[in-house]
C-alpha cells in the first residue's frame, strides 16, 4: 500500500494505527532475523506514538497524511532516548539525549518509529558490510547485499517492514540501496532538509532524504521534513520551487560519461529502454556532456574522507563513546595513549581506512597538493552541471554501474567498492537533488535510474518520476 492507501484506511477506520503497527512490529520479529536490517526496534516507543495518533485520527478532521503510518529511521539520525550506535562499536551504549529536526517534525504529524535500521559504520561503505553489528541482506536474494551506508533502511523497506525510511546520502547512500532494492530514493538538495542531530560524516556532503516504494511517497515524506532550521545554519527556505511545466515539453540531458566501460551490459540495456520509454511522454532527449566527471570520484574521496576525519575526531575516549581505558580517572594516563586505544580498538578497518587518508590529505605539504586541488576540481564539476541545466532541465543517468553484488564480494578491495558510487558522488559534490527509481531488471535484480535536477527543483524530479513510474 502507498501511504495514501493506508491514510484512507485509517480515516475511514478500516484498521486502527495500533493494530497496523502491532502488524509491523510481528512482521519485523517473524521475519527480520534473516534480513537483519534492524539494529534497534521500539516497541514501547511505537505502540504509544500509535495509540496517539488513533487518539488524533478519532478527534481531529484534517488528519496529516502521515499521521499513524510506521517508518524506520537510520542509526545515524538522533530520536531521543534510543540508542543511536552510527553502525560502531565506540556509540554501541549512546542513548540519544535529543532527536533530530526530521524526527521532530514527523512527531508533530504523527509518524510511527519502530526501530533504527543498520547501516556501515558511520555511513562509510556501498553494502552495508562494514556495520558492527551485523550484515544485512537484500530481501530480493538472501546471497547480495542491500547496498550501503543505508542498506539497513532500504531493506526495511523492501521486506515490507515499514512503509518508509529515512536515510542520509553522502555520496549515493540513499540512491544506490534504493537501486539495489528496486525502491524510490531521494537525495535532497544540499541545505533542504536539517542536518541537525545527524551524526556527521562529511558535513558538506551529508543530507539526510527518505527510502519509499513510489515516488509519490517520496515526496510526501521529503514534504515534511524539508524546510529551514534555525539549528542547522547551512539549512534555507528557497523562495521558488520551481515554476509550472508540462512533461512534455522538457529537455533530458544524458551524459556520455555515464555510460562507461565496465558497466553491467544489462544495467546499459535497461537504462536505454527507459530512454525510449521516455520518448513515448514526448520529452526530448538531447546527449550532453560533463566533461570533469572522470575527476568525480577521486574529489569525492578526498573532501570525505579529509571531512570525516575531522568530524570523527571527537571520539576520542574521553569526550564521546566508549573508552578502552578503564579507569575512572583518565588524566592520569597519556591523553595519546587514551585517543590510540580507543580509536584502534571501537573503530572497524574502513573507518581507520579513511580517517588515515584524509588526516594525510590535510596534513602539512600535502593540503594544496590534494584536500586544495579536490576543492578546485569540485568547483569544476559544478560548473559542467550549471552549463549542462542552461540546455536541458533535468539529468538522466545509471544509478549504478552494477545490480547488487554478493555478500563478500567487493569488500576485500576497497577500490572495487568505491567504483559502486561512481555515478552518484557528483549529485553531492554540487548539492543538487537526486532521485533513484526503478527502471527494470536483471533476472530477478532491479536496475535504478537517476534523475537529477536544479538546485532546489525537487518537484520537477518528482513530477517527472512519477510520469516514468506510471509507463
Amino acid at each position: 500500500m502507498s501511504i495514501l492507501e493506508i491514510h484512507q484506511k485509517l480515516i475511514k477506520k478500516e484498521i486502527s494505527a495500533v493494530e497496523l503497527t502491532k502488524e509491523y512490529l510481528n512482521k519485523i520479529e517473524d521475519e527480520d532475523k534473516q534480513i537483519h536490517s534492524f539494529l534497534t526496534i521500539t516497541p514501547e516507543l511505537a505502540l504509544r506514538q500509535a495509540k496517539e495518533a488513533q487518539e488524533r485520527i478519532d478527534k481531529e478532521k484534517d488528519v496529516p497524511l502521515l499521521c499513524g503510518v510506521p517508518c524506520a529511521v537510520k542509526d545515524n539520525i538522533l530520536v531521543e532516548g534510543i540508542r543511536c550506535t552510527a553502525g560502531s562499536r565506540i556509540l554501541e551504549n549512546y542513548i540519544a539525549p535529543y532527536s533530530a529536526t526530521v524526527i521532530e517534525r514527523l512527531k508533530k504529524l504523527g509518524v510511527v518509529i519502530l526501530g533504527k535500521t543498520n547501516m556501515d559504520e558511520f555511513a562509510m561503505g556501498s553494502s552495508t558490510e562494514n556495520s558492527a553489528y551485523e550484515v544485512t541482506k537484500n530481501p530480493i536474494d538472501k546471497t547480495r547485499v542491500p547496498g550501503g551506508s543505508s542498506g539497513g533502511s532500504a531493506a526495511a523497506v523492501a521486506s515490507d517492514f515499514c512503509q518508509f525510511a529515512l536515510g542520509s546520502d553522502t555520496g549515493g547512500s540513499i540512491r544506490q540501496p534504493a537501486s539495489f532494492c528496486g525502491l524510490v530514493g531521494l537525495k535532497p538538495t544540499y541545505g533542504a532538509v536539517s542536518r541537525y542531530g545527524l551524526i556527521a560524516m562529511a558535513s558538506s556532503l551529508d543530507q539526510i532524504g527518505p527510502i519509499t516504494k513510489t515516488v509519490e511517497d517520496a515526496r510526501i515524506v521529503f514534504e515534511a521534513i524539508k524546510g529551514k532550521d534555525p539549528l542547522d545554519s547551512t539549512s534555507v527556505e528557497p523562495e521558488v520551487q520551481g515554476s509550472k511545466f508540462e512533461i512534455k515539453n522538457l529537455k533530458i540531458g544524458v551524459p556520455d560519461e555515464y555510460f562507461i566501460k565496465g558497466m553491467e551490459k544489462g544495467v546499459e540495456e535497461a537504462i536505454e529502454k527507459a530512454i525510449s520509454k521516455l520518448k513515448q511522454l514526448g520529452v526530448k532527449i538531447r546527449k550532453i556532456s560533463l566533461p570533469h566527471t572522470e575527476y568525480s570520484l577521486a574529489t569525492y574521496y578526498l573532501i570525505m574522507a579529509s571531512e570525516a576525519s575531522a568530524n570523527l575526531a571527537r571520539y576520542d575516549g574521553i569526550r564521546y563513546g566508549n573508552s578502552a581505558i578503564s579507569n575512572s580517572q583518565p588524566s592520569t594516563h597519556d591523553p595519546f595513549e587514551i585517543y590510540s586505544k580507543t580509536r584502534g580498538k571501537y573503530f572497524g578497518k574502513e573507518v581507520k581506512r579513511r580517517i588515515i587518508l584524509g588526516t594525510f590529505a590535510l596534513s602539512a605539504g600535502y593540503y594544496d597538493q590534494f584536500y586544495s586541488k579536490a576543492q578546485k576540481a569540485r568547483g569544476l564539476i559544478k560548473k559542467d552541471f550549471d552549463q549542462a541545466f542552461k540546455e536541458v532541465d533535468l539529468i538522466l543517468t545509471p544509478t549504478t554501474p552494477t545490480v547488487a553484488f554478493k555478500i563478500g564480494e567487493k569488500i576485500n578491495d576497497p577500490v572495487k567498492m568505491y567504483l559502486s558510487d561512481i555515478f552518484t558522488v557528483s549529485a553531492n559534490l554540487t548539492g543538487l537533488p537526486a532521485l533513484s527509481l526503478p527502471c527494470g531488471k536483471i533476472g530477478r535484480l532491479p536496475v535504478g535510474i537517476q534523475i537529477i535536477g536544479r538546485a532546489f527543483e525537487e518537484e520537477k524530479v518528482f513530477e517527472f518520476s512519477k510520469a516514468f513510474e506510471q509507463l
